[in-house]
């Protein structure tokens, strides 16, 4: 918040300036009511933004709440009574009328051109710009939907995996449904406790809400059953034949030598299969569908397998177990789940889900319908959402576990900095389309920025292979300490004490701008003169800067406002982490090895010194280091150990710290 000084004219003129660069915050999002937050405190005793009169502070605040269709809103909320006061009055002023009165029908134009989009939701252009959420599910009727997020609990939540729950969510609630979670335990050789223990994590975390949480193991009875049925209907078969030729007779088409054996032999099979002998052990049970069907998944896929590792549920008590295509229909349909979304990556495997579902209904009377909802999978530049391919990443070493900041899983983007609003924002910005679009991943980091620079800390650090002296030969002779805010637009950051010393530290960057006898300001303190630069007995390195205080020198005069720390002890030693993306290439077509495009320069760190402040600072906390980006506290500073700080991406800057490659 702009702060008051004891100069009139100058306060004025500074305080119009800081408002205007504070506008640039009010921007729609998750962090806009927080924003208005802070100009709504500042006006519970004030008309104007400036002093007695309008400003352009005032004209420009306005014009931007104006532009938000999200300020109207939180104008009717009523939360914000000193902000809408203002906002109202401002609106029957002169100068504002006249304004409205130019933008009304440009605003109605495109009050228009949203309708028209609206109207031709059916065309692709139209809804890759928009995300549109216009869309309306198949049969769904009012109060009877109902969705699932069906999670395998083989890895941790990626955003992909996000997105699909956001999407569940948002169709159980446009229709007054319900949503339901339900973890796919199907594969005993994948499945861990920790993975289902962070999903549930990841999916409070992302604010996501459903009405129960089941498994399909709680329906293993059932599908055993299931399972004797469809065979003495001839709707699966017992096959042995091995795998890898099972795959190649699947892709040219051949009949496995056992798909026309008597039902009663695939039901001796299958019991051998329940009680995990060497026979059983050596099948499988296989849906009978069509083995020259151009669509290769509807080629008899596999229905039932036999695996002997314990389950992290149900222990050791089944040796035999559903695969997902068989599973998830009935599952689906015995919970009453009226619709399934599913990315389009899997469109051509509907007629399966559709061909099961109805034979499951013929031996299992009064299981009811469950229709498909295909929409478009969330894909990045520069990055694999396989789980297959990001658990190679975790086993090979090349990442430190899921949660690795480098890793596109819900906790590793938050590690980094990501603010679950914004990863909620964009998700949600993206809408139910079916078009397939890979995104850049700074438009999500934009939208990050926007929600933590109005509100993170101010804080300062400097490179320590790169920092120098600068002797202030007329400064205070013992250190004095300035209580100042640690972010000057939000007074909810707090304060933080600043040391004046004689002397203090500068970036080697900034000190190779300076010449000397040049007048230059220090940040929160005011101006100085340097005097001389030392350097060494080569020319080519700074070695230090002498000069002296000349606080009555005005800081509109100076070329270059430089960031300082003081030379005291109780500065705070910290390790700069940053990030590349995992893999050089930016699409993986098929075919393509992950291991020739894994990215061997992803992390890179350098040592820096920052401000005593920052020692009570804990883990997890966002701040801005001043004219080197914003970073997230990894692990906090402890004795004898330097604070670690990962670089969050503002959507601008390719690198926040210096990479030694």
């Amino acid at each position: 918040m702009p702060a008051l000084c004891e100069s009139a004219a100058a306060s004025a003129n500074m305080q119009v300036d800081q408002w205007l660069d504070f506008s640039s915050a009010i921007v729609s999002g998750a962090g806009l009511e927080a924003v208005c937050g802070v100009v709504d405190q500042f006006l519970s005793l004030r008309t104007y933004l400036v002093g007695y009169k309008l400003s352009i502070a005032d004209l420009q605040i306005w014009g931007q709440l104006q532009a938000s269709l999200q300020w109207e809103k939180i104008r009717k909320s009523g939360k914000l009574p000193h902000l809408t006061r203002w906002y109202d009055f401002l609106s029957q002023t002169s100068p504002v009328k006249e304004l409205l009165e130019a933008i009304v029908p440009k605003k109605s134009a495109a009050a228009e051109r949203v309708k028209e989009a609206a109207a031709n939701k059916g065309s692709s252009k139209g809804a890759a710009e928009t995300g549109s959420f216009e869309i309306d599910l198949k049969d769904a009727v009012e109060g009877k939907v109902v969705t699932r997020f069906p999670p395998e609990p083989s890895g941790y939540l990626h955003i992909g995996h996000a997105k699909a729950a956001l999407l569940n969510q948002f169709f159980a609630q446009k229709y007054k449904g319900r949503m339901l979670m339900r973890f796919d335990d199907t594969n005993p050789s994948k499945e861990k406790e920790e993975f289902s223990e962070n999903i549930i994590q990841d999916v409070a975390a992302l604010g996501i809400s459903y009405e129960k949480l089941t498994h399909t193991s709680d329906y293993f009875p059932e599908m055993l059953d299931l399972a004797e049925r469809l065979i003495k209907k001839g709707y699966i078969y017992a096959d042995d034949t091995p795998l890898e030729q099972m795959r190649e007779e699947r892709m040219e088409g051949i009949e496995s030598k056992h798909r026309n054996r008597p039902e009663e032999e695939s039901l001796a099979v299958w019991k051998e299969m329940v009680a995990g002998t060497p026979a059983g052990l050596a099948n499988c049970m296989r849906f009978k569908i069509s083995m020259s069907n151009l669509n290769k998944a509807m080629r008899d896929p596999v229905a039932y397998r036999c695996n002997l590792i314990p389950h992290i549920r149900t222990g050791s008590k089944y040796k035999v177990y559903p695969t997902y295509d068989c599973a998830c229909p009935f599952v689906d349909a015995l919970e009453g789940v009226t619709h399934a979304l599913r990315t389009s990556e899997y469109k051509d495997r509907e007629d399966q889900f559709y061909w099961v579902l109805r034979a499951q209904q013929d031996v299992w009377p009064g299981l009811p319908w469950v229709h498909i909802w295909d929409y478009s999978r969330l894909s990045f530049i520069n990055t694999v959402l396989s789980k297959r391919k990001l658990t190679w990443f975790v086993q090979t070493g090349l990442v430190d576990g899921w949660t690795d900041a480098r890793m596109p899983t819900v906790q590793g983007v938050m590690r980094r900095g990501m603010q679950v609003s914004a990863l909620r924002d964009f998700i949600l910005s993206q809408g139910a389309s079916k078009n397939v679009t890979v995104q850049e991943w700074d438009k999500i980091w934009t939208m990050n920025k926007k929600v933590i620079d109005p509100v993170c800390g101010r804080h300062t650090a400097v490179l320590k292979s790169s920092k120098v002296l600068f002797t202030l030969s007329n400064g205070p002779d013992k250190p004095e300490v300035m209580i100042l805010p640690r972010h000057k637009k939000f007074e909810g950051a707090g304060k933080k004490a600043t040391t004046k010393t004689k002397e203090v530290w500068l970036d080697v960057e900034d000190v190779q701008l300076l010449k000397e006898g040049e007048e230059v300001t220090l940040m929160d303190w005011g101006n100085a003169i340097v005097q001389t630069i030392s350097k060494s007995a080569d020319g080519k390195t700074i070695t230090g800067a002498e000069g002296k205080l000349h606080l009555e020198g005005s800081v509109k005069t100076t070329k270059w406002k430089l960031h300082w720390l003081p030379n005291i002890s109780e500065l705070v030693p910290l390790r700069l982490v940053d990030f590349d993306h995992l893999i050089t290439k930016k699409k993986l077509e098929e075919g393509d090895a992950i291991e020739d495009y894994v990215n061997k320069h992803s992390r890179w760190e350098v040592e820096a010194v920052g401000d005593a402040n920052m020692r009570k600072l804990q883990k997890g906390e966002v701040l801005q280091l001043e004219r080197k980006g914003y970073f997230i506290i990894d692990q906090p500073h402890l004795k004898g150990k330097p604070m670690v700080l990962f670089a969050i991406p503002d959507g601008r800057q390719k690198a926040v710290i210096p990479s030694a490659s």
